[in-house]
C-alpha cells in the first residue's frame, strides 16, 4: 500500500512514505513539521556518552548532577543523549541555544576540561556512516544539521572532559569525577547569566 509503512524489527516494509510527498517536502526538516506549536527551549544541555564505559559517562553524569541539584529552570532542558543520535537531533529542534558535554581522549591529563565555542564548530564535516553505538558530540552536530536544516540552533557550544578509563564496567576515575562537578558549575553560571533570576525546576529528556 503506497505511503503506508510497517516497521518490524527495524525493517521498513512497503513503499517509502516520501513517494507520496511533493518534492519540496522531501528534505528531512520538511518532514518534521507536525502542525503543533511546540514551546521554545532557551537552552538545551545534552550529555553524550556511554554510561557503561567508565569515563565515557562524563556527559550523561553532568546532566544527572545538574538535575539532582534542582535543574536550571523551566526554560532549560537537560537531556541524557546517551548514544542515541536521532533523539539528540530531535531535541535540538526547539532549542535556541545548545550546550553539549562529552568525554574526550586526546592524551592530555585526565580531568582536563575543553570548551569549544560555536565558531569553531561551523567547519565540521558532513555526517557519514555514524554508528549508533559510537555517537559523539561532533556526530550530534553534523547529524542535527542534516536532519534539521534551517531549524538547527545557531548557538552551540561543547564541553569536553578528558577521560582516562574507558573499559566496559569501569567506574569514573577521580579526576573525571571532579571535572564533572566543575563543568556542572560552569553550566549553572552560563544558565544564570542567560536566564537571569528565573529559576524553576526543569525537565529531563531521556534517550
Amino acid at each position: 500500500m503506497t505511503g503506508v509503512r510497517a516497521v518490524t524489527g527495524g525493517v521498513v516494509l512497503g513503499d517509502p512514505l516520501s513517494d507520496d510527498l511533493p518534492a519540496a517536502a522531501q528534505q528531512p526538516w520538511e518532514l518534521l513539521n507536525d502542525g503543533f506549536d511546540h514551546p521554545r527551549i532557551e537552552l538545551l544541555v545534552i550529555g553524550c556518552g556511554n554510561v557503561l564505559r567508565g569515563d565515557d559517562a562524563a556527559g550523561p553524569v553532568v546532566v544527572r548532577r545538574l538535575w539532582e541539584r534542582g535543574g536550571l529552570g523551566e526554560h532549560v532542558r537537560l537531556a541524557d543523549g546517551g548514544t542515541s543520535g536521532m533523539d539528540v537531533a530531535f531535541q535540538m529542534r526547539h532549542a535556541d541555544r545548545v550546550l553539549i558535554v562529552d568525554a574526550a581522549r586526546t592524551g592530555a591529563a585526565p580531568g582536563t576540561i575543553y570548551r569549544v565555542p560555536g565558531i569553531e564548530l561551523a567547519a565540521l564535516p558532513p555526517v557519514s556512516g555514524v554508528a549508533s553505538h559510537d555517537f559523539r558530540w561532533d556526530n550530534a552536530i553534523a547529524f542535527g544539521h542534516w536532519l534539521l536544516g534551517p531549524l538547527m540552533p545557531t548557538e552551540i557550544e561543547v564541553y569536553l572532559i578528558e577521560g582516562r578509563d574507558f573499559e566496559f564496567g569501569e567506574a569514573l576515575s577521580a579526576p573525571v569525577d571532579a571535572a564533572i562537578d566543575a563543568v556542572a558549575e560552569l553550566i549553572e553560571l552560563q544558565a544564570e547569566a542567560l536566564l537571569g533570576e528565573r529559576h524553576v525546576v526543569g525537565e529531563v529528556g531521556h534517550a
